[in-house]
């Protein structure tokens, strides 16, 4: 067996775990990601390592056939080799919230009742004791999604339906039913870590933080697009906190804050929701399912931290992504990276426009850097040449499907006048 650095397509099928390395003299815990049910894994293995029950890294490994040892135990063993440092020098684990305020939970979903109910199911298995949940049905062409949770979800879940198609504009209405002081956010595609939501709440322990997001692992790998997905960035932002604010920027990140995109993922995010209606919510012409593609996560970020509030990224806040696993599924996801990215920063200094000169500013090295890492740090072999140029070719056309899903908003708008 040996631990690899980087996931390789080629290696698909790779079984995702999560190890928990407990107090010395007990037995690592070993599970499938997302669940409770014991993992016996056999072949390639990625493995999320816990210290204490605290998500501090990642190992991969080839475990061999069945019966080749105990799975459990040869994972505990690389994960002192390769982790030995932070087990070492762990970082603080987040505080405990020593209040519990009211915490909306906001999913929005269309036309996807089974991938939803896999969601709820695992939200309703949440640590923290006082949460709603309001899933919000965009633009639905079926009522498969309200028949679910009428019969399935009734007694704790809240229906609101979105006409307007737009990921932005589902969150919206979201943030309208919103009876909580935080409102988070996820997907229909994730299972949720069952401290996901105390985690969240304890990053709002200091009353600066206006938005605090999370770690996103994968999962399942079944196939090779989903290995390619991951290796080329995936939506894990690594298992330290960090804090953002406009008066602090991080040494490494010279585009601050134009950079939202290291600061977190819309699929694991919570906001105050008084912070998020002083913006006036999430710009509905950006985002999944407008022309824009993308970019409604990054903008929110971007805009609360331009607005004086700290964002907290808090690796123990944890849910797990169902990436896509169809191979013509690639095409539209890098067109659709690159598109976002795009979309987004035409939506900041349209929202900003006091943020122009800065952006120009850097607009220089900001071109080299989307040219050189569009949409993550990977290599031509990581994220093959096709698709870069997707990528590139979505950030040119990113302004114009913001332009035009503007337009769109706005006759929406008047219609509803």
């Amino acid at each position: 067996m040996s631990g690899r650095p980087l996931l390789d397509p080629a290696l698909a099928p790779i079984e995702v775990v999560d190890l928990d390395l407990p107090a010395a003299g007990a037995a690592p815990r070993l599970r499938r990601a997302g669940g409770d049910e014991p993992a016996s894994p056999t072949g390639s293995v990625l493995a999320l390592v816990r210290s204490a029950g605290r998500p501090i890294g990642m190992v991969q490994a080839d475990l061999g056939p069945s019966g080749a040892g105990d799975p459990a135990a040869a994972l505990a063993e690389l994960a002192h080799r390769q982790l030995a440092a932070e087990l070492a020098d762990p970082a603080a684990p987040a505080p405990r919230p020593t209040e519990q305020p009211l915490v909306t939970v906001v999913i929005a979903t269309r036309e996807r009742p089974q991938l939803l109910a896999r969601c709820l199911e695992s939200l309703a298995a949440q640590r923290y004791p006082r949460f709603e949940t309001v899933v919000v049905d965009n633009a639905p062409a079926t009522d498969a999604t309200r028949d679910l949770v009428k019969e399935r979800f009734g007694d704790t879940v809240r229906y609101v339906r979105e006409p307007l198609r737009g990921l932005a504009s589902a969150h919206n209405a979201g943030v309208a039913a919103a009876l909580g002081e935080i409102t988070a956010f996820t997907d229909d595609d994730v299972v949720i870590d069952a401290g996901w939501i105390e985690a969240l709440v304890a990053g709002f322990a200091d009353p600066a933080v206006g938005c605090v997001t999370g770690l996103i692992l994968p999962a399942a790998l079944h196939t090779a697009t989903q290995v390619l997905l991951e290796a080329h960035g995936g939506f894990g932002k690594g298992f330290r906190a960090r804090r953002f604010q406009a008066d602090r920027p991080p040494a490494d990140q010279p585009l601050f804050p134009f950079t939202a995109g290291r600061l977190g993922s819309g699929a694991n995010m919570a906001f105050r929701t008084g912070v998020l209606r002083e913006l006036g919510g999430f710009d509905a012409a950006v985002g999944t399912g407008t022309p824009a593609k993308g970019g409604d996560d990054l903008l929110s970020f971007f805009r609360a931290v331009v607005h004086g509030h700290a964002l907290l990224y808090q690796p123990e806040a944890l849910v797990w992504h169902h990436h896509r696993d169809r191979a013509e599924d690639l095409d539209a996801q890098a067109f659709g990276y690159g598109a976002g990215l795009g979309a987004y920063l035409a939506a900041a200094v349209a929202n900003e426009p006091r943020m122009l000169p800065a952006l120009l500013r850097r607009v220089p090295g900001g071109v080299r850097h989307a040219i050189a890492h569009t949409g993550a740090d990977a290599t031509p072999a990581d994220w093959p040449a096709r698709l870069i140029r997707l990528q590139r070719r979505g950030m040119l056309y990113g302004p114009i499907g913001y332009l035009r899903s503007r337009r769109i908003v706005r006759k929406a708008q008047r219609d509803v006048r």
